[in-house]
């Protein structure tokens, strides 16, 4: 990524606010680096995706976001991830990861629900929030599995194991859980790819009604998926961004010649 294109990535139009900057960002697994210098922002109530080849460093770049990747010895981070207004670090040592995952949540690939009831699910990371009174923690548990489209369709079994939900509808329950302690940023890491059609597209849906409300970064290996869901699209290949755009743009007229080979089939 030359100067000028990370310029221009790095810069936000003056009615599209950041919520977040990566800047310079390096990560090694031990002696190995992953990810190499990737800079790129992160708009404000918009939807990123994260495109690119297997191993290309897209779900180490978004979990150095939440900071997964301190769950294992070794590993080590070189640059910034600015999350505005707070100007926090969220890499550096210095930053409590707990906190960061308060701030950020995620959602997996394939559905994770805890071995308990749909409410317990939900209200989970409010507990570890330390709210406990229970008027609130109802009502905070009801907002999310309704932001999750859920609610209607587990209210009358929320003490039911979440075990007994369908594929699609544990997804949506993962997304409710990382939802209730109001964070300032989802994640989201190839969140449709074991899922049937018709709940893929009940998830794709829900994630452009979120939009509105939460920061949204999702890494995808469908491209049509990234073209109809994302405001921005970033490309990476080999641990490095190799452009970064509106997602359009990136669709129709990338600026690399390794973009436009990726996203027309010629590798990948």
């Amino acid at each position: 990524m030359d100067a000028l294109t990370i310029e221009k990535a790095v810069a936000a139009p003056v009615d599209e606010p950041l919520r977040a900057s990566v800047i310079d960002l390096s990560f090694h697994y031990g002696e190995k680096q992953a990810l190499f210098d990737v800079n790129f922002p992160i708009h404000d109530r918009k939807v990123t995706a994260l495109i690119g080849p297997s191993g290309c460093g897209k779900s180490t770049l978004l979990r150095a976001f939440n900071r997964m990747h301190d769950l294992y010895p070794g590993n080590r981070y070189q640059g910034e991830v600015i999350l505005y207004p707070e100007q926090i670090n969220i890499v550096s040592p210095a930053v409590d990861p707990m906190l960061v995952r308060l701030k950020i949540g995620m959602v997996f690939q394939k559905p994770n629900p805890f071995p308990k009831s749909i409410y317990e699910n939900v209200a989970a990371g409010l507990w570890v929030r330390g709210i406990r009174k229970k008027s609130l923690v109802d009502d905070r548990v009801e907002f999310a599995l309704t932001q999750a489209a859920l609610w209607d369709e587990v209210k009358d079994r929320m003490r039911s194991s979440a075990y007994g939900l369908s594929g699609g509808q544990q997804q949506r329950l993962c997304i409710a859980r990382a939802l209730a302690p109001a964070p300032e940023m989802l994640l989201l890491d190839e969140p449709t790819s074991a899922l049937d059609p018709i709940a893929t597209a009940r998830i794709e849906e829900l994630i452009m009604e979120l939009a509105p409300t939460v920061k949204i970064m999702i890494v995808t290996h469908n491209m049509q998926q990234a073209a109809r869901i994302s405001n921005y699209t970033a490309f990476m290949h080999l641990g490095r961004m190799v452009e970064f755009d509106v997602t359009t743009n990136i669709f129709t007229s990338p600026k690399e010649r390794k973009t436009q080979d990726y996203i027309t089939g010629r590798f990948g």
